[in-house]
């Protein structure tokens, strides 16, 4: 359903205050807006809903129903994108409840060439600790789930300065909330000149940044840093990089004052369009380090490394942006497959949620308030043809706590502050998908995660194996049918397993 949009702003709430001016370009323009409600129906039963281990594993049915809305524009100077769903789910066995999916973005230019602004908001389900049970359905029930929303805002000016620089000062506004566990509200303003050598010889990039994030929990923090960037291209594949900066961060950290100079040196080779290679080596304030970036690309398939190190949060990594390249080389290699953009986003979601490789690379953001050093390598590939369709993922994440454990009791207790202290995840992650017909797609998923925690000796292995079967009844109605099991074990104990079946039904307006 299309629609035109005409709106009168003046004297609202700020938020859609905020909402009507990134739509204001849009609407002067006329855009054309892309409205469509859908319900979604689904039934469901698992043999053990709150992952209890086996003595206390109880059988129940859940009756879901969803009703949405998902909201698009798309011209030169709006981009807008909003889906949101409202779950209404019914227990046999406990109280009804109530739970919302919400994940919206869009960016807008307020000023043509001077003025941007770009926001997003979120509502999801996550696990508050990478040990004990993992949530894997909304409609599951384990004390190891919470539901985070996280918004941004984010306008900047951005101009060009002929033959000196391009320069972008942005100031972010965020949030990060889940009840009485997490409130965390950040504000950043960075600026960034990127020099203009007219695509010859030596350019330059400078850097700054001031942060101050204030923590329910804890007192607020204030981060600055400054960085500068000499870049020199050997020749049209090959080229060299030298950084040096200074970071000052005021946390209270456990060993040395987080701050001091930062360098680091390193190249990158582009032999073709459809291979690079980066990487580089450095020195921060807690030691070495290490960087690498690399990706190939035939027709057919395509393969990403990655390895990084720095210093994150909970609320940083529920804001940072998740890897996109399995999902973007999806989107092009299927256009002509799925030639509805929203569909094809749709059938690229459920194929890589199904494999599990959605979220944080695979591994679990564990809540805290803490500030970690993480370091984390990917591997990622896919491999596609008209009817079929492989996906890969590996991952390994291991955090070294920066802070004091005290501040996370009442997360954890007082018997497990040393959970966190340093941990090590891994996980392996596979995904197949056969179209049958135009109509009808099989997709089965299998992975299996492992969560260390190298201060007390805890181990946990997770593994997953679903299998999904979705066919387009008619032009407005798709059915699926999904099989999953769950095996969790613990040197802790918890041990449990579960297997569920469901069925739904989802209608679109």
């Amino acid at each position: 359903m299309v629609i035109m949009i005409s709106v009168r702003p003046g004297g609202l709430p700020r938020n859609v205050a905020v909402l009507l001016l990134l739509a204001a370009p849009a609407v002067t323009a006329r855009a054309e807006w892309t409205v469509t409600p859908t319900i979604r129906v689904r039934e469901s039963y698992s043999d053990n809903y709150n992952l209890a281990p086996p003595e206390q594993a109880r059988g129940q049915f859940t009756t879901e129903v969803s009703p949405g809305i998902r909201v698009s524009t798309s011209t030169p100077r709006l981009q807008l994108a909003l889906s949101y769903t409202l779950q209404q789910i019914a227990y046999s066995h406990q109280p009804d409840r109530t739970g919302q999916q919400l994940d919206a973005h869009g960016h807008g230019e307020i000023v043509p060439d001077w003025l941007f602004l770009d926001a997003s908001a979120t509502i999801s389900a996550y696990n508050v600790s990478a040990f004990g049970p993992q949530l894997l359905d909304p409609t599951q029930s384990t004390s190891n789930g919470r539901t985070v929303r996280s918004r941004v805002l984010s306008p900047y000016l951005r101009h060009y300065f002929r033959g000196l620089a391009t320069a972008v000062l942005r100031h972010d506004d965020q949030h990060t909330g889940s009840g009485g566990l997490l409130d965390v509200r950040s504000k950043a303003t960075t600026l960034q000149l990127t020099g203009d050598n007219g695509g010859k010889g030596m350019n330059w990039d400078l850097n700054l940044r001031h942060v101050q994030t204030d923590d329910a929990a804890q007192t607020p923090i204030t981060m600055e840093d400054v960085n500068l960037t000499l870049s020199y291209p050997v020749n049209t594949s090959i080229g060299t990089f030298v950084t040096a900066g200074y970071e000052k961060h005021d946390f209270h950290a456990l060993g040395a004052a987080p701050r001091g100079k930062s360098g680091s040196v390193g190249g990158v080779w582009t032999p073709s369009p459809r291979t690079r290679l980066a990487a580089s080596i450095g020195h921060r304030y807690f030691g070495k380090t290490y960087s690498l970036d690399a990706g190939y690309r035939l027709r057919n398939m395509f393969w990403t490394l990655n390895y990084s190190e720095d210093i994150t949060s909970t609320h940083g990594e529920f804001l940072s942006l998740p890897p996109a390249a399995l999902s973007d080389f999806l989107y092009d290699l299927w256009a002509t497959r799925i030639p509805d953009p929203h569909k094809r986003r749709q059938a690229i979601q459920l194929f890589l949620a199904i494999s599990q490789m959605l979220g944080q690379n695979g591994n679990v953001n564990f809540f805290s308030h803490r500030y970690y050093l993480q370091k984390q390598a990917r591997l990622s590939g896919v491999y596609s043809t008209p009817r079929t369709t492989v996906a890969l993922h590996l991952a390994s994440t291991g955090r070294t706590a920066q802070t004091s454990s005290a501040i996370d009791s009442a997360l954890l207790g007082q018997d497990q502050l040393m959970l966190t202290d340093r941990t090590r995840q891994d996980s392996i992650q596979l995904g197949w998908s056969w179209r049958m017909s135009a109509r009808g797609t099989v997709t089965l998923g299998v992975s299996h995660s492992r969560a260390r925690s190298l201060s007390t000796g805890r181990e946990d292995h997770n593994r997953v194996l679903s299998l999904n079967l979705a066919r387009q009844l008619s032009s407005r109605i798709n059915g699926t049918i999904d099989i999953r099991h769950a095996h969790h074990t613990s040197n802790h104990g918890g041990n449990y397993h579960e297997n569920s079946v469901g069925a739904a039904l989802t209608l679109t307006f």
